[in-house]
């Protein structure tokens, strides 16, 4: 424990500790202000988050004299910006209608379905196309479970088969991790936790009887007569695949893109150009008809724009304090898959799951003599075959399983956690708050499975 606060004090001298606060803060604020000042938060989040992140900033750039981490900070938050922007705009110019009794069983499919297209067209991706299907099949039997449990499959967890699937699993495709890795190593701890998942869903919605409902006799009354899918904004499907594929023109893997050089890194702004005059040709050329079958506005999407330039911003100190603790030598020998899995996980849940998974995987690294800034050593580090062993391999494993698993259990955790919450409310679905979210479902019904999940794959390594 001495030795804790040595280290504290160690890292505190490099970063004043108090930095933290803004980002506690504005955290505090997420969870509270729509509990105890509503009215306030729902009027003034937008100045809030952008206060309390440019406070950060300003600090880093004029105080410290640090540029390095503020312009990466940024150029992650742009192309995080970009490619949440660009699917939401594109996704909602895509209707999707599923006329069928919505049953448990009916639930469990469609989520599965889109645990699947997680992996192929990303969770954000999968999220926005199928969040307002779901909503409008189950509208006289919905409730905030089915959101979350929509959160968990289809927002996280069914993202773990690709680098398309989640972001942090992008970042390591984007510093050598191989493209087919996660397929290869993640396929089986994918099946077992959607599994889980699903088996869970449907045990908890079997309970949610008809009869607590009043629901529309006509409504019924068609969808019990067939099953029909109605589906508008074909033309979308084709920006929807530009912004996907432009996902893979980053300047660190393809050669010859051009790019913004800065401290040894180069920039993308190829990418983000791309996808949001993607999403301008999307919006603008839109089936009308599927912006109002969708009821569609901005307002989701502004809501996730702003708090998550808080959060990136105001996170900084936080990581930053993380990482020279963790990478003190005398956490070295603390340092195993068991840790990696329970650390990158906690920080996922609480801070956004990307730059956690990085600071983890460059950690991890360390530990080996490896750098996570030569894709040569980061091939060794996933192949196993660096003079480590295979450990690397299962360490790398439980990195990856931590930083999307995790970032299910809250609502900050990923990005389309933010933006499905932000449709379910628009629709009228009263959501928890951010500590109802964690204390009534993240914990009895999310941890469970993260906990046989670390058992079987991470400790016992069976898969």
């Amino acid at each position: 424990m001495l030795n804790n606060f040595i280290l504290l004090a160690q890292a505190q001298h490099a970063l004043p500790i108090f930095l933290i606060i803004p980002f506690l803060l504005l955290i505090g604020m997420i969870a509270a202000g729509p509990i105890f000042f509503g009215h306030f938060w729902e009027h003034n989040y937008k100045t809030v988050a952008v206060v309390l992140g440019l406070t950060v900033l300003l600090y880093y750039l004029f105080a410290l004299g640090d540029y390095h981490m503020p312009i990466h900070t940024l150029a992650e938050y742009i192309t995080f910006a970009a490619l949440l922007s660009s699917l939401y705009i594109a996704a909602g110019g895509i209707y999707l209608n599923v006329n069928a009794n919505a049953t448990p069983a009916m639930n469990v499919v469609l989520v599965a379905v889109g645990a699947v297209l997680a992996s192929i067209i990303g969770t954000t991706g999968a999220s926005l196309l199928l969040i307002r299907p779901f909503i409008r099949l189950n509208i006289h039997r919905i409730k905030p479970y089915q959101i979350i449990f929509f959160i968990f499959i289809v927002s996280n967890a069914g993202g773990l088969l690709t680098p398309l699937g989640d972001p942090p699993l992008f970042i390591g495709f984007i510093k050598g991790v191989p493209f087919f890795w996660t397929l290869q190593h993640l396929f089986t701890p994918w099946v077992l936790s959607i599994s889980l998942l699903c088996l869970m869903f449907y045990l908890v919605d079997r309970r949610n009887k008809e009869t607590d409902f009043v629901p529309d006799p006509a409504v019924v009354a068609k969808n019990e007569e067939k099953t029909e899918f109605h589906f508008i904004g074909k033309r979308n499907l084709f920006w929807l695949a530009i912004i996907i594929g432009a996902v893979f023109l980053d300047p660190n893997v393809v050669d010859g893109l051009p790019h913004i050089y800065y401290d040894g890194t180069k920039i993308s702004f190829l990418r983000e150009v791309i996808q949001l005059t993607a999403a301008f040709m999307c919006y603008r050329f839109s089936s009308k008809t599927a912006l109002a079958g969708n009821h569609f506005n901005f307002h989701p999407i502004l809501e996730v724009v702003f708090l998550f330039f808080g959060i990136f911003f105001t996170m900084m100190p936080a990581l930053q304090l993380s990482a020279a603790i963790a990478s003190s030598p005398s956490f070295s020998d603390l340092i195993t898959p068991n840790s990696l899995y329970w650390a990158t996980g906690s920080l996922s849940g609480f801070l956004d799951n990307a730059p956690t998974y990085a600071n983890f995987l460059s950690l991890a690294m360390a530990k080996f003599d490896l750098a996570q800034n030569s894709v040569q050593d980061v091939r060794h580090f996933a192949a196993g075959t660096s003079a480590a062993g295979l450990d690397t391999l299962i360490e790398l494993e439980a990195i990856s399983l931590a930083a999307v698993l995790f970032g299910a259990f809250t609502y900050i955790g990923n990005g389309p956690n933010f933006m499905v919450k932000a449709i379910a409310e628009s629709a009228g679905i009263k959501m928890p708050t951010f500590f109802a979210y964690v204390l009534r479902y993240s914990i009895p019904f999310l941890l469970p499975i993260l906990v046989i999940i670390w058992y079987l794959v991470v400790h016992l390594r069976l898969f």
